[in-house]
């Protein structure tokens, strides 16, 4: 009953569906004062990285970027490159004579705080916050990782451009000279997060609740700063309808699929009735896009369509998808993710 009175309140809502762009705008701030961002100083905004190919080691900052700009391969096709980097990495302007630095680190605009994880070996992201932002109805998460300093805590309120943290180094694989803030913006994908952690990850803490990186997935926010800053009212519904759609999976309909409920923006037509199953378009870096209710009844997810390639897609799609060509598939993590949005367990 409860599921009919949902997929009922979703065609009243798409029967008046909000426009791309509207209202005052989201005015979000840089979290710190490193705006070189704006002037395509790639250099100077971003953190570089440690490289080694082939024996050359390099620093390049284009590591630091959002994307696939990490852990090159060579293929026959050229070098690609098959690690993917969910945020961007921001680096200090300020450091002490020690080289400490000093940057403070503030939040992008008024939310609550949702997390705080001051213990550094609880996760990669050493010292992380995370902000619950509500815009236009719906809930979208900034996350600011690495800090030296946390100095919010969980349940509460902070204003634009309230300070949370320090920028430091906390985390694995980062040292003082690389040093940064790690930024995302990101959709949530569960509120079941931890049923489905004790499933597929048994044996691991997870000590993030809902607020797990894995539960979270970032899109391109550099990218969508720069668009802002050309157009102030746009929205993240209007932001992501032009990001493009890499492949497409079709889940069975499930009480738990709650992408449908935390983003209703992302339904593309009026489902008639209970539909079976949905299809998910997502990024080729797995951010969900749009949604569409379809007729064909599948027991567990399935790849409906992928943008093709001669390159096995385990290294397009962060292993989601395998395979190449007319060949492609879920993965064994892609049948485990895709689980996340229908099944708690």
């Amino acid at each position: 009953m409860r599921r009919a009175i949902f997929i009922a309140s979703l065609i009243f809502a798409m029967s008046a569906p909000l426009p791309a762009q509207q209202g005052e705008g989201l005015n979000l701030r840089l979290p710190t004062e490193n705006d070189a961002l704006y002037t395509g100083d790639g250099e100077k905004f971003y953190q570089f990285v440690d490289r080694d190919v082939n024996g050359v080691k390099t620093t390049p900052w284009e590591g630091g970027q959002y994307g696939f700009v990490r852990d090159p391969v060579e293929t026959a096709v050229g070098l690609v490159y098959t690690r993917f980097h969910e945020g961007v990495d921001i680096k200090p302007l300020e450091r002490d004579a020690q080289g400490m630095p000093l940057d403070q680190v503030c939040a992008i605009a008024e939310g609550t705080v949702v997390h705080a994880n001051d213990t550094a070996a609880f996760s990669n992201y050493g010292r992380y916050v995370v902000i619950d932002h509500k815009w236009s109805g719906c809930h979208y998460y900034s996350l600011y990782a690495h800090l030296n300093v946390i100095s919010v805590h969980a349940g509460q309120h902070v204003a634009r451009g309230e300070k949370i943290g320090i920028l430091g180094f906390t985390g694995e694989g980062i040292d003082l000279r690389r040093a940064h803030v790690h930024f995302e913006i990101n959709l949530m994908l569960s509120s079941s997060f931890d049923a489905w952690h004790q499933t597929f990850h048994p044996g691991e803490i997870n000590h993030h609740g809902n607020y797990n990186g894995i539960n979270l997935t970032g899109f391109n926010v550099a990218r969508f700063y720069l668009a802002l800053k050309k157009n102030p009212l746009l929205t993240v519904p209007g932001f992501l309808s032009q990001e493009e759609v890499y492949y497409r999976v079709i889940i069975p309909d499930s009480p738990h699929f709650d992408l449908l409920r935390f983003y209703p923006w992302m339904l593309t037509e009026k489902p008639k009735g209970n539909p079976p199953s949905w299809e998910v378009s997502f990024t080729q870096s797995g951010v969900p896009l749009r949604i569409a209710p379809v007729t064909q009844q599948v027991a567990g997810p399935e790849l409906s369509w992928i943008k093709p390639s001669p390159i096995n897609y385990s290294m397009l799609t962060r292993d989601v998808v395998t395979g190449s060509g007319n060949h492609g598939k879920l993965s064994v993590t892609g049948q485990h993710l895709m689980k996340l949005l229908t099944s708690p367990d």
